[in-house]
């Protein structure tokens, strides 16, 4: 009688398939090594900041060593209202970050879902894009003083083209087999654009909302600089004036913070709202 492979698996173990290896866990040594890369990097340019100046015999008004950069930290908290200007650039930051971001992501939709307006005003986007945003601040001076407007509106200019053009691509490389099998079932445009042009351009959005969260910073500073009375940005040309190296690089490590701290957030929410997407692990 012939034996079930069922069977023949029981009485001859070795026909049993053998199980599949597992790989060795090697991430988390990986991971504590790039860290330890990392913070070995870091420390090794702390050292050069500290000690390559006096080394070079490089007047501290042109690079002045990190204890004396942490020391004018310390007097800008205490003298300078540090804090408070600290607080003026996040805000604006933030706020032009959003507005920009919200303008963007809704112009590149609302263009995406028709032609013929995206063609009608394609000329004029493509000529604010070309023109040099940072060349707006003394206009925006001119209109509304020296005020929060400015730097504000200089802001969401630098934010809003990145996300527009992001969001408009990725609206023209929806594959059209799904939309045209959409409007098979009888889906109106809205729910087109619901359930397959929104999910199909979110990871265009978010890069664009990376791009736009360093650019914010870079907008908040060109408006403090041209014309603002508070913010960190002023603080880099009252610094500049006074020939005050360490404040100007204070400040900059403020800037550089703020922006670092924004890109963190918007690659939190885009893991959260992409968690679908298989990563590649190196």
């Amino acid at each position: 009688m012939t034996m079930s492979a069922t069977e023949q698996l029981a009485v001859s173990p070795a026909l049993a398939p053998s199980p599949t290896p597992v790989a060795p866990r090697i991430v988390p040594a990986a991971d504590a090594l790039r860290w330890a890369a990392m913070g070995g990097i870091f420390a090794a340019f702390l050292a050069a900041w500290q000690w390559l100046p006096a080394i070079l015999a490089i007047p501290p008004y042109i690079l002045p060593p990190l204890s004396d950069t942490m020391a004018e930290m310390a007097r800008m908290w205490a003298q300078e209202d540090l804090l408070a200007n600290f607080l003026s650039t996040l805000s604006m930051t933030i706020l032009g970050f959003l507005v920009g971001g919200f303008c963007g992501a809704a112009g590149g939709y609302l263009l995406g879902m028709s032609r013929f307006w995206e063609q009608a005003l394609s000329p004029f986007l493509l000529a604010l894009q070309i023109a040099p945003k940072v060349a707006f601040a003394p206009l925006f001076i001119m209109w509304f003083g020296y005020t929060a407007w400015p730097k504000l509106l200089v802001t969401i200019l630098v934010v809003f083209f990145p996300i527009l053009v992001n969001v408009l691509q990725s609206m023209k490389t929806v594959d059209r087999d799904l939309i045209n099998l959409a409007r098979a079932y009888s889906l109106n445009r809205f729910q087109i654009f619901l359930k397959i042009e929104l999910p199909a351009s979110m990871p265009s959005l978010m890069a664009g909302l990376r791009i736009g969260a360093t650019l914010a910073v870079i907008g908040v500073t060109v408006g403090e600089l041209v014309g603002g009375n508070t913010g960190l940005g002023y603080l880099i040309s009252y610094g500049e004036g006074q020939a005050n190296a360490a404040m100007v690089f204070n400040a900059i490590l403020l800037l550089t913070a703020i922006g670092i701290a924004l890109y963190a957030a918007v690659a939190a929410v885009e893991k959260r709202v992409l968690h679908y997407i298989p990563r590649a692990r190196s």
